[in-house]
């Protein structure tokens, strides 16, 4: 009965740290761009909106984010009419054939990792709804468009296990020259699924620490030159701009907060700012990578191409 009762220990013992370790191993944090043609006659404009809410659901249901800006990697969609009749009313309609072509690729590179497609019908009073209730006939749980999207993925990850060791060593190079934002999108882009990802997040949290510790240093000395210029609200307002900045692990904030005490204490209520303070009852670690990650996205959203013709080499 004891080795039974022991058997059974070592056994739920078992089970509960490989429940553990499946709750703490990382989520994918694969993520593409959403990108759709503006539509040309016939098309109507709320097609453009359509498709993409279509790419949407088809990463969701994929297990794979969608960023709203043009990274690296991107899936997109065309719709091209193939037939179109006049049915006999009344009233008259008219029924239309399209051919809708998905494509994951590397806009950096040019490359299109993978492609599907999927024939719709639509039939509608003008050409108009016709094109639009052709749309919502496209299927995104088919085993096509598993296989399209597990393709594209496999190729994305090829690529990051490839050129991870590279991306690290720039990012590093980056932050050595204070390049710090650059850095940190760098490694942030590399996801979960990658085999340098733990490798790509110790890089991207140890660039973070130079850069909230660096932020401090150039905001602290904003806040106490204005401050000192103009001690009353007006001064502890612009004073609270470069503090809001802080991040509660540099090095200074807690030369930031003796600050914000000194001023809190001279304009009272007045002063409705707050220091910046990580959530309570939330994982401090995980608080940190979302804010290394945010910090890194922000500066990809400002690389945007100034072109519009952004898939010519889909074809």
């Amino acid at each position: 009965m004891k080795k039974l009762l022991i058997i059974g220990l070592v056994a739920s013992m078992t089970l509960s740290m490989q429940a553990q370790k499946q709750l703490t191993a990382p989520e994918s944090t694969l993520a593409l761009s959403v990108l759709v043609e503006e539509p040309v006659e016939p098309a109507p404009l709320a097609s453009k909106q359509m498709l993409e809410q279509k790419l949407n659901n088809l990463l969701t249901q994929n297990g794979i984010a969608s960023m709203d800006y043009l990274g690296q990697f991107f899936i997109t969609a065309r719709a091209l009419p193939t037939s179109k009749d006049i049915l006999a009313g009344p009233p008259t309609k008219i029924s239309e054939t399209m051919e809708v072509a998905f494509y994951i690729a590397d806009y950096y590179n040019q490359l299109v990792f993978a492609t599907t497609s999927a024939t719709v019908k639509g039939i509608g009073e003008t050409e108009s709804k016709c094109y639009m209730n052709a749309l919502k006939q496209i299927k995104l749980n088919t085993p096509e468009m598993k296989a399209f999207v597990a393709e594209g993925k496999k190729k994305i990850i090829e690529y990051y296990n490839t050129q991870a060791d590279k991306m690290i060593e720039k990012a590093r190079a980056l932050a050595k020259m204070k390049e710090y934002e650059q850095a940190m999108w760098i490694v942030s882009t590399i996801p979960s699924e990658c085999d340098k990802y733990n490798e790509a997040l110790k890089t991207g949290m140890d660039i973070y620490q130079q850069y909230t510790d660096h932020m401090c240093n150039v905001n602290l000395a904003e806040a106490r030159a204005v401050w000192a210029s103009e001690q009353n609200a007006i001064g502890a307002a612009a004073a609270g701009e470069y503090l809001s900045k802080i991040y509660p692990e540099a090095k200074c904030y807690g030369e930031a907060m003796d600050l914000y005490k000194e001023i809190k204490g001279k304009v009272l209520d007045d002063w409705k700012f707050e220091m910046k303070v990580y959530q309570d009852g939330v994982d401090l670690e995980s608080q940190r990578i979302n804010a290394m990650r945010e910090i890194g996205v922000a500066f990809g959203k400002g690389q945007q191409p100034v072109t519009t013709n952004l898939m010519n080499f889909i074809r």
